[in-house]
């Protein structure tokens, strides 16, 4: 009798783990999905997209560096000349180059379309590791690369067809953003485990926030600093639940869960930047926007499955 009753606790112990994992993932998903929605709020008032990274990366550092602090205090051993390379490498491609290229595209194409391009990383991470490390990319892996394009495809005209001439320019920016941060995490894979997570996410973090604020010193000057509080304000939402908030949601939740499950939960992030975009942007949606929408969730939750 003790052994069921031991059992039985067991078993619920466990479902409330899995449940706090999962609304850690869904949590990660809605901050990182409205991150768009803040960024197209800001440009209302004539915000250019170098300032308002300036912005972001500026809140988000002091809360960067406290983690550093507080990783390097628990580490065992120093991270070491190479590995410091190659963070500070990985740092620039994934969240300085890959951001920049993100927040300029958004200037010509819809918060939606955004998140959708965004969300196909996965298959460019597939894709790449095919050309560098010849994995075969297989029947599931090809459905999925066909299903996420196809749906690309969808949303992009339905951009066309309602904001305008510069949407294409706005897709290749966005699609340079998608490339460079899977690139950022083809890379991590080799070096996280040597030195973990939080660590290497801190480190790599501080390169790109010092980087975006060298940038902003060099192509700007002062002036661009007199914006309105609600700017600022903007800036620290992108800092705090669009940055800060969601990668730890993010890697609490791929321990729980795995990484699988926690990248089909990630599915809710396109849906909610299009339902965000129209309530509060007024973006329009149309039926191509939500059979794109429907392929490029399909595809990446085909290959989170095939991961399983």
């Amino acid at each position: 009798m003790n052994a069921i009753i031991r059992s039985i606790s067991n078993i619920k112990a466990l479902n409330s783990h899995i449940m706090y994992g999962l609304l850690l993932a869904i949590g990660a998903a809605l901050g990182f999905s409205v991150k768009a929605i803040f960024i197209k709020l800001a440009y209302n008032y004539e915000a250019d997209a170098i300032t308002l990274l300036m912005f972001r990366m500026a809140f988000a550092l002091p809360f960067f560096v406290v983690i550093a602090i507080a990783e390097e205090r628990k580490a065992s051993v120093p991270l070491g000349a190479r590995n410091t390379l190659v963070i500070c490498m990985l740092g620039m491609i994934g969240y300085y180059f890959s951001s920049l290229l993100d927040f300029i595209g958004l200037q010509y194409v819809s918060a939606g379309l955004e998140r959708l391009i965004l969300f196909i990383y996965p298959t460019f991470v597939v894709i790449i590791s095919s050309i560098f490390f010849n994995k075969k990319i297989g029947k599931e892996a090809t459905i999925a690369l066909f299903l996420c394009y196809i749906g690309i495809a969808f949303a992009v005209f339905h951009d066309l067809h309602f904001t305008g001439e510069h949407v294409l320019f706005g897709c290749l920016l966005i699609l340079g953003a998608t490339l460079t941060y899977s690139l950022f995490l083809v890379g991590s894979g080799e070096i996280i485990p040597k030195v973990g997570a939080k660590r290497f996410t801190a480190y790599a973090m501080i390169v790109s926030c010092v980087a975006v604020i060298i940038q902003f010193a060099l192509m700007r000057d002062a002036s661009y600093l007199d914006q309105p509080l609600t700017v600022y304000g903007y800036g620290f939402m992108l800092a705090v639940v669009s940055t800060v908030i969601p990668a730890f949601l993010l890697a609490e939740a791929i321990h729980r869960i795995g990484a699988s499950s926690t990248s089909i939960i990630g599915a809710l992030g396109p849906v909610a930047t299009i339902i965000m975009a129209a309530l509060i942007l007024n973006e329009p949606v149309s039926v191509m926007q939500i059979i794109g929408a429907l392929f490029v969730v399909g595809g990446v939750i085909t290959l989170g499955m095939k991961r399983h």
